[in-house]
């Protein structure tokens, strides 16, 4: 992180275009946390599963940011670092429940994929351009940002999932791609913790 965006860490958002930006994205996120965990459970799609969580993470984190936006880059980093964390619980969740399908495994709905993860991705983008002049902002909005952004590629991932079980008529799109959701849970987590402790230890 250059040591501008260091400064303005610090700085509280006199406008509060931060608090009014995360309250909006919230709420998105928590209303499409429980469409798409319901239409994972109709449609037995682990990747929609992983979808899914992914915007309960987000839930969690863009409350939690709400908390810090007025706050020292300390607690910043502090709330950064629990972010990490956050979506390292969501890779290891879904990955534990691809080991559940490898062992039980069920061809999903790909009409519900594909209808879920489009409604899902407009949601998102509208969350990513909301949260597009704030991603510089400090620490605590940049994994804000990280986190809207593995959402996109989430919805995308799972709309060629939806596509390929149709093609395949077999589950293994569905796993595959959810196999490569984690995957970028995991690096984003590694990103986010890692950057959390470099301005942890300089603050």
């Amino acid at each position: 992180m250059s040591a501008c965006c260091e400064d303005v860490c610090s700085i509280e958002d006199p406008r509060g275009s931060q608090r009014r930006t995360l309250k909006i994205v919230l709420v998105i996120n928590l209303v499409m946390f429980f469409v798409i965990a319901g239409a994972s459970v109709y449609g037995n799609s682990t990747s929609l599963l992983a979808d899914s969580l992914d915007n309960l993470g987000d839930v969690l984190v863009y409350g939690i940011s709400l908390f810090v936006v007025s706050k020292g880059i300390e607690a910043k980093s502090r709330v950064a670092l629990f972010k990490g964390f956050l979506i390292l619980a969501a890779a290891l969740g879904v990955a534990f429940h691809i080991v559940y399908k490898l062992f039980y495994p069920e061809i999903p709905l790909f009409e519900v994929m594909g209808a879920f993860s489009i409604l899902g991705l407009v949601a998102n983008s509208i969350c990513l351009y909301l949260l597009w002049r704030h991603r510089d902002d400090d620490i605590n909005m940049s994994s804000v940002w990280e986190c809207s952004r593995n959402d996109i590629a989430s919805n995308l991932s799972v709309f060629v999932a939806g596509g390929l079980v149709w093609l395949t008529t077999s589950g293994w799109p569905d796993i595959l791609v959810a196999a490569a959701l984690v995957f970028i849970l995991l690096r984003s987590s590694v990103r986010v913790i890692s950057s959390a402790v470099k301005n942890l230890r300089t603050a």
